[in-house]
């Protein structure tokens, strides 16, 4: 399953197709798993999409989709513009692929993102991601899928090295990439340096963003459970305290989000272990009682939910 058309091709020329998504890439789509919790629950049809928006997305601050939106992206990163079909086109597409990514039509957001060409790899990447990390049980499919994300992502911030968001869904493929390999191994392959560097470089062009601090404190967590707190600071520059950073900032970012709290509480047992249990059941506690907004948010308080039972 292939979320690019020809990325080589579109850094020799700037320019991507999006008239083709190939046969065998959507056929494999078909087979994803439905979200669970029904079909209607988050959707945001007609305005609803656009008055909700600042609710919806508090955590990336990325702006609505809009002409004026697309052209202030395009003049942020250049080489995106050859690729781009005009704003009355492109936008409507963009729209239905983020209403699709928030009712939890993952497979859907995705064809509809690719549908929109460079411009829409965010929404599908970010799609992609989710699905594989929440809904996909097989382990080579789902490994499968986060390769080929990294893969088109990868070749996104070199067309767009501007775009907060395309490094922050880099910076999430990769950290879920390396989850699902063994961290130990991703860190042997050097993928850690990227997953920091990648969402630093998302909070440092958006000092707002929620999600990429906790894409860090992540980060910092799993270095620290899988190789130990000594070993972490000294060879990779993670550290405990850094956990607690990222993640009160999200929070303060992005209150009663239960998708920070839920990998806050992860993150906590992970880095504290026994030290700060009743610290990691209390947040997830909190995550729980969230009221979701979107299929993430549903997928995070379930997961909560089953932490505090």
């Amino acid at each position: 399953m292939h979320l690019t058309f020809d990325w080589s091709g579109a850094l020799r020329r700037s320019r991507v197709r999006t008239d083709v998504f190939g046969e065998e890439q959507a056929e494999s789509r078909r087979t994803w798993k439905r979200f669970p919790y029904g079909d209607r629950i988050y959707r945001y049809g007609g305005t609803a999409l656009q008055s909700n928006w600042s609710r919806l997305h508090r955590g990336d601050r990325e702006p609505y989709p809009s002409a004026e939106g697309l052209d202030a992206l395009l003049q942020a990163n250049p080489a995106l513009a050859p690729s781009v079909p005009a704003p009355d086109l492109v936008v409507p597409v963009l729209e239905d692929a983020w209403r699709a990514y928030h009712a939890g039509d993952f497979a859907d957001a995705v064809d509809r993102g690719l549908a929109a060409g460079p411009v829409g790899l965010v929404v599908s990447a970010r799609a992609a991601a989710v699905y594989a990390s929440h809904l996909e049980e097989n382990e080579a499919r789902r490994v499968a899928i986060l390769r080929d994300v990294v893969e088109s992502c990868s070749a996104l911030v070199q067309l767009a090295p501007n775009w907060a968001s395309a490094w922050y869904v880099y910076g999430l493929a990769l950290g879920r990439f390396s989850q699902n390999i063994s961290v130990v191994r991703a860190l042997a392959q050097g993928l850690g340096g990227k997953v920091r560097e990648s969402l630093q470089k998302a909070i440092d062009l958006e000092p707002g963003h929620a999600d990429a601090h906790v894409g860090l404190g992540v980060y910092h967590a799993e270095v620290i459970d899988k190789v130990g707190a000594m070993m972490a600071a000294f060879s990779y520059g993670a550290r405990r305290e850094a956990v607690t950073e990222h993640f009160e900032a999200a929070r303060a970012l992005h209150p009663q989000s239960p998708v920070v709290l839920a990998e806050y509480a992860r993150s906590t047992a992970l880095a504290f272990g026994g030290l700060d249990q009743g610290r990691a059941h209390q947040i997830f506690g909190e995550a729980a009682a969230c009221q979701p907004a979107d299929a993430l948010e549903r997928l995070d308080v379930e997961w909560a939910l089953g932490e505090t039972e």
